[in-house]
């Protein structure tokens, strides 16, 4: 891939918590990427992208038209790419929770924004702000909705912590241990995921208010507890909340669970060996695995297909 390439991410913590205004933990993942290109391909692939790209262009004239969108872009040169064959050469699976749409967004503000924020200038609070709530608003034609932290994460390529909807910032991550045991994984579930009528389910779901108390005493407790663990280097602490977690999930998410994995689900919970939660908004796509011994974890996982995407 030629040019700037724009990155999956992986949402480490935070999935429908952040809905609510709860922390969240996101990092870019530079196995899957994907960038523009203009060359006229007449492939099957190339010309769905193209097409798809040129209803995002028109959408996004529209918005700007309306005065939806604050920013100004080159149409002109947008609208002749797009005539001459553009289309975004990526490997991020679609429908799997790692920001298949979001590194498109990432890509089209580089390449057509005028005066634009780039990574160069000193990305204060109001800057990160700006462009998360210009990239939702951008990512909003492919999922109905987008807090705008998918592209965020591809255009910075930068670890970003969210401490609620009005405050996030960029931050280190440990280091990896190349050679230890642990590791975060992405596993698999072989289905694709919608994310707009799982984010509705959670929202009616939001509306009970038995429902509600579990999500901010629980689910929202232990995600903040993880992240703070997580950032601190701090395994042991981590993976006792994380099993909390992922029991939380287990009990309240269970639509967006594929049923064939609940079993899978909760032999990690049982055993200990590895403990699942789910990757962005489930209901297929990828589920996201954490383990202290990953040896033991392929082992049990050995008809599943795992990408590790951090060692400790």
């Amino acid at each position: 891939m030629k040019g700037p390439l724009f990155y999956a991410k992986i949402l480490l913590f935070g999935e429908y918590g952040i809905i609510k205004d709860s922390k969240g933990l996101a990092i870019p993942f530079n196995a899957f990427k994907g960038a523009l290109k203009n060359e006229d391909v007449e492939s099957e692939v190339a010309v769905e992208s193209n097409s798809h790209l040129k209803k995002f262009a028109s959408y996004l004239k529209s918005c700007v038209e309306k005065g939806e969108i604050d920013a100004a872009f080159d149409f002109e040169l947008m609208l002749n790419d797009l005539k001459q064959g553009m289309y975004f050469d990526s490997s991020i699976p679609r429908g799997y929770g790692v920001g298949s749409s979001g590194a498109i967004v990432a890509a089209f503000y580089d390449k057509y924004a005028l005066e634009k924020i780039t990574i160069l200038e000193n990305l204060t609070r109001e800057k990160l702000l700006h462009l998360k709530a210009l990239f939702g608003k951008m990512e909003s034609h492919f999922h109905g909705s987008s807090s705008g932290l998918d592209p965020l994460n591809s255009y910075l390529s930068l670890p970003i912590l969210i401490h609620s909807k009005q405050h996030i910032e960029s931050t280190r991550i440990p280091s990896q241990n190349e050679v230890g045991k642990g590791a975060v994984f992405l596993l698999d579930s072989g289905m694709v995921g919608e994310t707009a009528p799982m984010v509705n389910l959670f929202l009616e779901n939001m509306k009970n208010e038995k429902y509600e108390r579990v999500i901010q005493e629980e689910f929202v407790t232990y995600t903040d507890a993880c992240i703070e663990h997580f950032l601190k280097a701090d395994f042991k602490g981590l993976f006792g909340d994380l099993k909390k977690l992922s029991q939380v999930v287990f009990d309240h998410f269970k639509p967006m669970i594929p049923g064939q994995f609940h079993e899978l689900w909760k032999k990690g919970l049982e055993g200990d060996s590895y403990y699942l939660k789910l990757c962005g908004s489930g209901g297929g796509g990828y589920f996201l695995g954490f383990t202290e011994n990953l040896e033991k974890a392929r082992a049990e996982l050995k008809d599943y297909d795992l990408e590790v995407v951090y060692t400790f």
